[in-house]
């Protein structure tokens, strides 16, 4: 599936905007994530771009099935089985790095997000590491975001410090597509 593909496929599927600017920072990170590990940076940067193309249809414990059915035969089967592991109600299990990256990445464009918004100009350029580290720590800022999703990080051999890096600078690249 190229990426123009899936673009037309979330254009038809997903009505809310900001789904779609999540679905697009998720898909930056983890096409980061492939570069630097070495991984398959289309396979991946599809994973994060459609991962979430049911969540206006699905319930939360079909979340993720639903998408890996509408994405059969587009994707590969390890692609298919992140989208479905990432929602751990699904009852699939995260068992590799591409599973493993989605959790994490999708937690972390969250809590990125969140730091953004809360800036003097709400603009991504002017989140630092040392910020998005403190925002991390801080459980009362974006308390819904799970901290340990985010940890995830460190079954793709990736410190805390690596993932909050590579995940940031990846969404500052695509700041303007996504309005921050």
């Amino acid at each position: 599936m190229t990426p123009e593909e899936a673009i037309k496929l979330i254009e038809e599927k997903v009505k809310n905007e900001n789904l779609k600017k999540h679905m697009i920072a998720v898909s930056a990170i983890m096409e980061k994530l492939a570069e630097k590990l070495g991984e398959n940076k289309e396979i991946w940067r599809a994973v994060g771009l459609l991962h979430d193309i049911d969540y206006e249809v699905a319930s939360m414990e079909e979340h993720g099935k639903i998408s890996a059915e509408m994405l059969e035969g587009m994707l590969p089967e390890e692609a298919l089985h992140a989208i479905r592991a990432h929602n751990e109600r699904t009852g699939f299990k995260a068992m590799n790095k591409l599973d493993f990256a989605l959790i994490a990445s999708d937690a972390i464009s969250g809590l990125i997000v969140a730091s953004a918004l809360v800036m003097p100009n709400k603009k991504l350029e002017e989140v630092k590491i040392k910020t998005l580290k403190n925002k991390f720590k801080d459980k009362s800022f974006a308390r819904k975001i799970d901290r340990n999703r985010i940890m995830e990080c460190k079954k793709i051999g990736l410190s805390l410090d690596e993932f909050l890096s590579i995940s940031l600078e990846a969404m500052k690249e695509i700041a303007e597509k996504i309005g921050l």
